[in-house]
């Protein structure tokens, strides 16, 4: 039986470190925290920028959604929430060819007001709330939706450095998980 070459065992290490990463992160959303202070647009980001298969960087962040909804408790709002954080995976494609704290905080700062619009637009579409069905609702609920942005905004900085620093402070520390 031919052994697996020295490419595949470094790349499956990196990929059981991330998985294992996003397990510690996704334990965080079951721990009491303020509304909308998780861990699941950093995993995205996280994810799309750090998994070499694309696959897995879709499954990962969503299937850690749906685990925790289905304990959690599912929501009219679901197909708003995961298409947002599916769009986060792609802003973290995007980091791959655009490394540094720069385009860090400007992928964190876009997935928030991308999770914000998105989700917000799902309240309003959804009927939730009782907002009118027209601009002046649809204003209305981005209104009232601010303090979550900014909530939001606050534990996506806090878990993107999280994960990517603690990352980084690995691949410093064992220099085999990094990819070339």
């Amino acid at each position: 039986m031919k052994q697996p070459g020295l490419i595949h065992t470094l790349l499956q290490a990196r990929s059981l470190t991330l998985l294992a990463m996003i397990a510690v992160v996704v334990v965080f959303r079951f721990l009491p925290h303020p509304p909308n202070v998780s861990p699941v647009a950093a995993i995205s980001l996280f994810a799309g920028a750090c998994f070499v298969d694309r696959r897995l960087a879709f499954a990962v962040p969503l299937a850690a959604m749906l685990i925790s909804d289905a304990v959690l408790g599912f929501h009219a709002t679901m197909a708003y929430v995961y298409g947002a954080f599916a769009l986060t995976v792609m802003i973290g494609f995007w980091l791959r060819r655009h490394r540094g704290v720069t385009p860090l905080a400007v992928a964190t700062v876009g997935a928030s007001l991308l999770f914000f619009a998105i989700t917000n637009f799902g309240v309003w579409a959804a009927g939730l709330h009782g907002y009118a069905m027209n601009a002046q609702g649809l204003m209305q609920t981005y209104i009232a939706g601010i303090p979550f942005l900014q909530n939001s905004l606050l534990g996506n900085l806090f878990f993107v450095a999280l994960l990517f620093g603690g990352l980084a402070a690995l691949e410093k520390w064992r220099p085999q998980l990094a990819v070339s």
